[in-house]
């Protein structure tokens, strides 16, 4: 049954703009195989309920300390005041620490919802669809992750007749994840490079199954927006892009090509999840990003900067 089958979620956007056409409710799924070095979603990346430690909010009352079975919280004495730290070789995200933080302190990342309940909330944005030509979009993490619940949930919407968007990293290894993006109406696909080692460096994987993928779903004749971050000293030497651009221009199912500059805005999570974000590059000038759109254009490519 519909009903049993539930999704992870981390995030919920209304009134999104940038995650397909009109005005959007976006869905933020956990689970993904890519670890990108410049993720401005780390909580996305493992498929379990993290908690999240927002130390700036802590008044070191002690707490969660007492109440944690796994002795993996301690209140460090390093920062200017009292903090709460979490050694997360220790923690199993019980949870039992949240339930007597009365700061907001500690909380999760992640939360379990059926299918209706997911459907129940996005519906209520149904005016703002019809009236701009928006819909919904289901994004990550990355969605095939959660396979059965994507498609299940995109089946729900397209069956209420809202438009849906996937928003993908195209390393899709099972069968019902293609089937899921099969299901939905556009495909936001993101693409981070074409030298496989060079994405292997950058993600953690080939992307040797990332572009098969593509080229299937090109041939199917999906509605794809391709999704190209601008990565400095990973994706944005001349030589990638102009190999990305003249590959987009064999595919006629390729819409618009959405070039993303890089940013440090999720930085702030990391610190949350008691990580470390290694990525320490500089944004990259609006002159060269306006330079790397007219390289694309001139591939008879449709082109915008931003999402």
């Amino acid at each position: 049954m519909v009903e049993e089958i539930k999704g992870l979620i981390f995030h919920i956007i209304h009134g999104s703009f940038v995650d397909g056409h009109g005005i959007r409710t976006t869905v933020f799924l956990k689970g993904c195989p890519l670890k990108c070095l410049w993720c401005c979603n780390p909580e996305g990346q493992n498929a379990m309920p993290e908690i999240k430690c927002t130390a700036s909010l802590c008044d070191a009352c002690g707490r969660c300390v007492d109440v944690c079975p796994k002795n993996a919280i301690k209140v460090s004495k390093k920062a200017k005041g009292d903090k709460v730290v979490i050694d997360r070789n220790l923690c199993d995200n019980c949870g039992k620490c949240i339930e007597v933080c009365y700061t907001d302190t500690l909380s999760y990342f992640g939360k379990w919802y059926t299918v209706d309940e997911l459907y129940a909330l996005v519906e209520k944005d149904r005016a703002y669809y019809r009236s701009s030509g928006g819909g919904v979009t289901i994004g990550g993490g990355e969605p095939t992750f959660q396979a059965k619940f994507t498609r299940a949930f995109l089946k729900k919407c397209k069956e209420n007749y809202i438009h849906t968007a996937l928003d993908t990293c195209g390393f899709t290894l099972n069968k019902e994840g293609v089937k899921a993006l099969e299901e939905a109406d556009l495909l936001l696909f993101d693409l981070k490079g074409l030298d496989s080692v060079q994405h292997k460096i950058s993600t953690g994987v080939s992307n040797d199954l990332i572009l098969k993928n593509l080229q299937y779903l090109n041939d199917i004749g999906k509605n794809i927006i391709i999704r190209l971050p601008v990565i400095p000293n990973l994706t944005d030497s001349d030589i990638n892009l102009k190999d990305t651009a003249k590959l987009l221009s064999t595919l006629k199912s390729v819409e618009r090509v959405d070039l993303l500059a890089y940013h440090q805005y999720g930085t702030i999570k990391y610190s949350e999840l008691n990580r470390e974000y290694k990525l320490k590059e500089k944004s990259i000038p609006n002159e060269r990003m306006d330079s790397i759109k007219q390289m694309f254009e001139s591939y008879g490519l449709k082109v915008q900067l931003g999402g």
